[in-house]
């Protein structure tokens, strides 16, 4: 079925499938980049939103980046992507750099929750995909600096299947991601799906009403 799918879409570049083979050669957990099918999505997404400016939290390798910074409408558009782990930049700002893309990309080192506070801007789109221990801070991050009616993704919230299995109950990322889940589900300043799509996708959209007193609030 995997075979099908990807021999019915939109093929992936000879570009990003360089970077996918590239990363799987030289790095530690490269199953971490997102992907033909969920860079395909990423693009989509970013197109039918039309956003201006674009916040991904979690760069890794950069392919996610360079999807969305393809499906942006404009060169004026805006990609900031944040990475805490300062080892890959050797890695991946010259793939960021050498992308047909890459002009449309802000690459940044540092911790998002600091970096984002200092950026002074807000965004329309904002994609999550960090330190799993950390969702319920980014989530509140993204709320504070995005728009009315902006979208927010978080990658990786079916978490291989842990969020359901005991044997994984007390694991602090998969405790992370399932405080997350549970906020999201619970928040009725978002409109929230989970795509069951490789690790899990959720997308939410802000609707601007007022939290319940009963719920916790970022």
């Amino acid at each position: 079925m995997d075979d099908y799918i990807l021999s019915h879409m939109e093929p992936e570049s000879d570009y990003l499938k360089a970077l996918w083979r590239t990363a799987h050669v030289h790095l530690m957990n490269p199953r971490m980049s997102s992907g033909h099918v969920q860079g395909r999505l990423l693009k989509m997404l970013v197109a039918m939103a039309r956003p201006h400016r674009i916040l991904e939290i979690g760069t890794y390798v950069g392919y996610s980046a360079l999807c969305m910074a393809e499906g942006l409408q404009s060169d004026d558009d805006r990609v900031v992507t944040i990475e805490i782990n300062d080892e890959l930049e050797d890695f991946t700002r010259p793939w960021i750099d050498g992308s047909p893309y890459g002009h449309r990309v802000q690459f940044v080192i540092g911790d998002a929750l600091q970096v984002v506070p200092a950026l002074g801007e807000t965004f329309d789109f904002v994609y999550i995909d960090g330190d799993k221990r950390q969702y319920v801070d980014y989530y509140g991050l993204a709320l504070r600096y995005s728009t009315p009616d902006a979208f927010i993704l978080a990658d990786n919230t079916l978490w291989d299947g842990h969020v359901t299995d005991e044997a994984y109950a007390h694991e602090h990322r998969t405790e992370g991601i399932n405080a997350f889940n549970t906020l999201v589900a619970a928040d009725p300043r978002v409109e929230t799906l989970i795509l069951p799509i490789r690790d899990g996708l959720t997308i939410m959209r802000k609707v601007n009403k007022t939290a319940a007193p009963n719920v916790l609030t970022c």
